[in-house]
């Protein structure tokens, strides 16, 4: 597998998270979806990887900056087809690894507190992330799990 910076212009990206927000749409309230769009994404505080197994995307994930010492993990998505396959795991030791070559000391994440997040949750605490409050704008939600490390 092979992860690579994506500039969000091709349409195979575009499709992956269009379904990523039908999904959240889906299973989550409106209000409480921080699930973020193309545009979203597109902007300079955001660094973007997909994660390619030959020529197939198989999974995805940014880093926003918040500020110069601490970024949030955002848009964290494997296809359904190849969940438990090792892909995230790959792709979140990227990005940790990627965060500290920014300069960032800490990570934090808002997931889902839903059954349905339940394995998101323990991937991400198996990487030493720990529950904490909400930040960066953030205000309490029932449907959200708020996370961190530091770096």
């Amino acid at each position: 597998m092979k992860i690579v910076v994506d500039d969000l212009r091709g349409p195979e990206i575009a499709a992956f998270l269009e379904e990523h927000l039908r999904e959240m749409h889906s299973i989550t309230p409106a209000e409480s979806v921080y699930a973020l769009d193309l545009d979203g994404l597109r902007v300079p505080e955001v660094t973007f990887w997909s994660v390619y197994d030959g020529d197939q995307l198989v999974g995805c994930g940014a880093i926003k900056r918040i500020d110069d010492r601490h970024g949030e993990i955002k848009s964290m998505r494997t296809a359904r087809e190849r969940r438990r396959d090792g892909v995230a795991s790959l792709l979140l030791t990227h990005m940790l690894e990627e965060a500290k070559a920014m300069g960032l000391e800490r990570l934090s994440l808002e997931t889902g507190s839903t059954e349905h997040f339940e394995r998101a949750r323990k991937l991400y605490e198996k990487f030493g992330f720990e529950p904490c409050g909400p930040f960066a704008g953030y205000g309490p939600d029932p449907h959200s799990a708020f996370m961190t490390r530091t770096i």
